[in-house]
């Protein structure tokens, strides 16, 4: 495992199109194939994921037609 490879919640929101970080919560729920954090130190404290799995797991998603595309804002 690459150190460099570790990602937390924040950038797992980022690479998956999500408003708000703690949506990762709710994704891991909602998807139980998502890949589970490399890292995870319990309740409310940090957990890092491999940004490789989280990649990978990004493509299927969008290959299955199970991502949600953001709406913009209003003008």
């Amino acid at each position: 495992m690459a150190i460099d490879d570790l990602i937390d919640a924040h950038d797992v929101a980022a690479l998956l199109g999500l408003s708000h970080h703690n949506t990762v919560s709710v994704y891991q729920h909602r998807y139980r194939d998502m890949p589970q954090p490399a890292v995870d130190l319990g309740k409310g404290r940090v957990k890092l994921w491999l940004r490789p799995e989280i990649e990978r797991w990004r493509v299927e998603l969008e290959k299955g037609g199970r991502t949600r595309r953001r709406q913009r804002a209003a003008r």
